[in-house]
């Protein structure tokens, strides 16, 4: 990889679009991968940018005439996401992206089948996936800092910092939803 930089980021980035697109599971992997391979920063910018061109292209299909064959993959969680989309577009997205009550792909396809704008759609995509992205590609920069120091991974690796930190975040986004439902059925009362 050494050699040639910029083609092992190019065929990175290509897996990671066509896994997104095809709405193959492992992006959290993918997203470590990338912290692992290119850093903290560049694995983040280029998970956060490969998912959102994944997710458009995705999009974009589903707003063709391929949208019917996907439109029955997502039929029954579409009634949910429908008012959350009608109400306020853009922060609801946001939202999704941020809090993962729903799969990837099914927001996805959602935005296409409820006429969510295409400027909308990226920009909501792109922004709500920042704080996740760069927590998984910490977690793989912080492993790959370890083997560089040529420390064999141990569990005993999970308490350094490098590592450390960015698991606590992703514990603490995993508990959003969580409060989320909580704070939903609070209000319902």
């Amino acid at each position: 990889m050494a050699e040639t930089p910029t083609l092992a980021a190019l065929a990175f980035a290509a897996v990671y679009v066509a896994a997104t697109t095809l709405s193959l599971p492992g992006s959290s992997i993918l997203t470590m991968s990338a912290g692992f391979l290119f850093g903290l920063y560049l694995g983040t910018a280029m998970a956060v940018v490969c998912a959102t061109v994944g997710a458009t292209l995705l999009y974009l299909i589903a707003r063709t005439s391929f949208g019917e064959f996907l439109r029955g993959r997502a039929l029954g969680a579409l009634q949910r996401l429908k008012d959350g989309f009608r109400e306020d577009t853009f922060n609801y997205l946001v939202f999704l992206r941020l809090v993962p009550l729903f799969p990837f792909w099914l927001i996805n396809l959602a935005a296409a089948f409820l006429d969510v704008p295409p400027r909308t759609f990226v920009a909501g995509t792109f922004l709500g996936i920042i704080p996740g992205a760069a927590v998984y590609a910490g977690v793989g920069n912080g492993l790959g800092r370890i083997l560089d120091q040529g420390r064999k991974p141990d569990l005993g690796v999970l308490f350094s910092p490098s590592i450390l930190v960015p698991l606590l975040a992703l514990a603490g986004l995993s508990l959003i939803p969580i409060g989320y439902r909580r704070l939903r059925r609070g209000r319902s009362r």
